[in-house]
């Protein structure tokens, strides 16, 4: 048995075909699972870069700014609360401060300064996590 989705016709559109018709039941689910699928694996690549992840900033603290600094992540996280890091990066001002505390550092990059600053907030001085940096 055949099963039939209806697509709405209108006359004005002078349309011949509105109906899709799958050979059975399987077919159809088949399909629309296919949809699904890529619509969940898409939303899954464009969500990623949207997440920051306190590893890779504390990662791309030792590479860029622990020599620089002349301390580890940790004690540049324990210089500020949560919510003195939340204050200082929802004012834009993270690679200023991090600048102040390290002169001798070179600016990070944009892309770069979400996973820092999830870093320094995680590991803060009000926080209770000691990285290990």
């Amino acid at each position: 048995m055949a099963s039939v989705i209806a697509l709405p016709c209108r006359k004005a559109d002078n349309c011949n075909i509105t109906r899709y018709v799958f050979s059975s039941k399987e077919e159809l689910m088949k399909k629309i699972f296919s949809i699904i699928f890529v619509l969940v694996i898409a939303v899954g690549f464009a969500s990623t870069p949207v997440f920051a992840d306190a590893g890779k900033g504390q990662k791309i603290f030792i590479k860029l700014m622990k020599k620089p600094c002349g301390f580890n992540g940790g004690e540049m996280a324990k210089k500020y609360t949560q919510a003195e890091w939340k204050e200082i990066n929802d004012a834009g001002k993270l690679n200023e401060e991090l600048l102040k505390q390290c002169p001798s550092a070179k600016p990070l990059n944009d892309r770069y300064v979400p996973h820092v600053y999830d870093f320094l907030y995680n590991y803060a001085s009000d926080s209770g996590n000691v990285p290990a940096c």
